[in-house]
């Protein structure tokens, strides 16, 4: 079987011949950033927003971003080119290879930039029907979730509770308020109204946090970015999740018990429908560029 093609350092390669320096800080550390951009028909998601929110992330850990936004679209496109249909792009830029394993940040590196694109997996038309089971757990990470950091072992920790429970996400909640989703963003719906936890250090911003934002505002949904009680949570009428991949679904079960009436409710089905008549939008206008 023919290795799918990837992007490292400027070239495309087949993804098998890649090698990486097991002296990489991002091997060694962590000490990397990634995005991750859905693509609908070689359409880049919201791409000028993912790359601003890499910036952010590079400006955090103090490393030199190696491109500008136009020269990063470029090279996606390079690398979309022998990924026809429907994507997801993963991009990851490591701090690079120094001489030696040393926690103090060396100065003059190169930074080693890998991306790759895979067969864009939404939630399946059941799931989008019936919603998903979603379990709680203490929000156990460190201070700084809004850097989309390669260091996900608090993530990884926090989504295998919900795997080992056959969950699809575990929501967190950090001193009595409702952080995030251990791979996605939450929103809560209670008597018609809408409500996300505020954009502060203790959650990733997602882009499709903020499209969700502006499709709401458009739409006219009655909506509020304010901190909510974990109470407030347990007793809404609705709960979605939001990211990339799952764009938005609902969470019609949480910690076992049913959520609102344990289907997806009808502020979904519009904020749903908003979603997807944005995809169309999107994919139209690829058609016409391509």
């Amino acid at each position: 079987m023919t290795s799918p093609i990837a992007h490292f350092n400027g070239e495309l390669l087949p993804l098998d011949e890649i090698r990486v320096s097991p002296l990489d800080r991002g091997f060694i550390f962590g000490d990397g950033v990634y995005e991750v951009i859905p693509a609908y028909g070689g359409r880049l998601l919201r791409a000028r927003e993912h790359f601003s929110r890499l910036q952010r992330s590079m400006d955090e850990i103090r490393l030199a971003n190696p491109h500008t936004v136009d020269g990063w679209i470029h090279e996606v496109d390079r690398l979309l080119a022998h990924h026809p249909g429907n994507q997801a792009v993963y991009i990851q830029v490591t701090r690079g290879v120094p001489p030696k394993r040393d926690h103090v940040i060396p100065k003059g590196l190169s930074p080693t930039v890998f991306m790759m694109a895979t067969p864009l997996s939404t939630p399946s038309p059941e799931m989008v029907e019936k919603g998903v089971a979603c379990v709680t757990a203490k929000d156990f990470r460190w201070e700084k979730c809004h850097i989309k950091s390669t260091s996900l072992l608090g993530n990884v920790l926090a989504r295998q509770v919900s795997a080992d429970a056959g969950a699809t996400e575990t929501i967190l909640f950090r001193d009595g308020f409702l952080t995030e989703a251990a791979a996605s963003n939450v929103f809560v719906v209670k008597g018609g109204k809408v409500a996300a936890a505020p954009q502060d250090n203790h959650i990733l911003l997602g882009i499709t946090y903020e499209l969700l934002t502006e499709l709401a505002r458009e739409g006219r949904l009655d909506f509020a970015i304010r901190p909510i009680p974990e109470a407030e949570v347990r007793a809404a009428d609705e709960i979605w999740l939001s990211s990339s991949t799952k764009e938005v679904l609902a969470v019609t079960t949480l910690d076992g018990k049913p959520v609102g009436a344990g289907v997806p409710g009808p502020v979904f089905r519009r904020m749903h429908a908003l979603f997807q008549e944005y995809k169309a939008k999107l994919a139209a206008a690829a058609a016409v560029a391509g």
